[in-house]
């Protein structure tokens, strides 16, 4: 059975892409601060740090792949935290890298943004710049093959607050209200991370050695009619309140309208044959969420 590993596969993302791999077949080792939610049948799950070199030449060995989704992902806490992100996403890529060379990995595939050339992210996208050129350089001098994916704007299960959709779909079912600094004509193409989870599995396809992807939605849509699209499915009851910035507010580490800014390294957009619609994806995010409400001791609804 081909084996895998996936640095940092108890998250968001990484815990949907375990599950994805062990679908498509994959024998799975995990290695994270805390365990998988979402470990499939015969998966080996090792809890360490990705900047400890033994932990990850533990981890890695006998893997055939090893995807790194490890580190701080969240801009907000990046540019809060610049020396930490420093330390776990570029340190602990550089451990990653370098164990993977000696375990004689063959395919080496990184997630990364599409913010990662964009004048927007902050030191989250600094970050990845590093990362990304650590990655290029690993296969022009030690012959590492790779694979970077530039993911979008996810949303789906088990996302947490962190996630915007989530905090507006909390929001709304709990205070019946969404709040969102900007004036919400900023543009986003969502993808529900099921959809990100499986096309994540494909990108290890022959034909994309050594190449940059894109994974994003389907669907370009203003903030504000997401706003409006989570109102309506809760039957209008909902207000929508938009703030400015001020010396208070977080840092608007975001772009506007588009993530890209001209760079000479392109990224291809990988287009999946079938997709969850964004209006579904909600419905069932709607539903996760209630349930997580229902159950909190601290449940307050308006």
């Amino acid at each position: 059975m081909k084996k895998v590993t996936v640095l940092g596969g108890s998250g968001f993302l990484g815990s949907h892409v375990v599950q994805a791999l062990g679908e498509a077949g994959w024998k799975v080792t995990v290695l994270d601060l805390r365990p998988c939610p979402a470990l499939p049948p015969g998966a080996r799950m090792l809890v360490g740090d990705i900047t400890d070199p033994a932990a990850v030449a533990a981890a890695v060995k006998g893997a055939r792949a090893v995807y790194n989704f490890a580190g701080i992902a969240d801009l907000g806490e990046a540019h809060d935290r610049p020396l930490d992100t420093i330390r776990v996403n570029i340190l602990g890529n550089g451990v990653a890298l370098e164990a993977c060379v000696r375990a004689k990995v063959k395919r080496y595939v990184f997630a990364s943004t599409v913010y990662v050339y964009s004048r927007s992210g902050s030191f989250y996208s600094a970050s990845k710049q590093a990362c990304e050129a650590y990655i290029e350089n690993y296969r022009r001098y030690r012959g590492l093959d790779f694979t970077i994916l530039r993911y979008g704007s996810l949303y789906g299960g088990r996302s947490g607050d962190s996630n915007i959709v989530h905090k507006m779909v909390k929001e709304a079912l709990s205070d019946k209200r969404v709040t969102y600094f900007g004036d919400g004509s900023e543009v986003r193409e969502y993808i529900h991370v099921e959809d990100a989870a499986r096309m994540s599995v494909e990108a290890l396809a022959p034909e994309f050695r050594d190449q940059n992807l894109v994974i994003a939605g389907h669907q370009p849509i203003e903030v504000r009619g997401l706003m409006e699209m989570i109102r309506e499915m809760l039957g209008g009851k909902v207000r929508l309140v938009f703030q400015h910035r001020d010396a208070g507010a977080p840092a608007n580490t975001h772009y506007h309208r588009t993530p890209y800014s001209y760079t000479p390294k392109i990224g291809h957009k990988l287009v999946g044959r079938s997709y969850i619609d964004l209006g579904q994806g909600l419905l069932r995010l709607l539903d996760e969420v209630n349930a997580e409400l229902a159950r909190s001791p601290k449940r307050a609804r308006r």
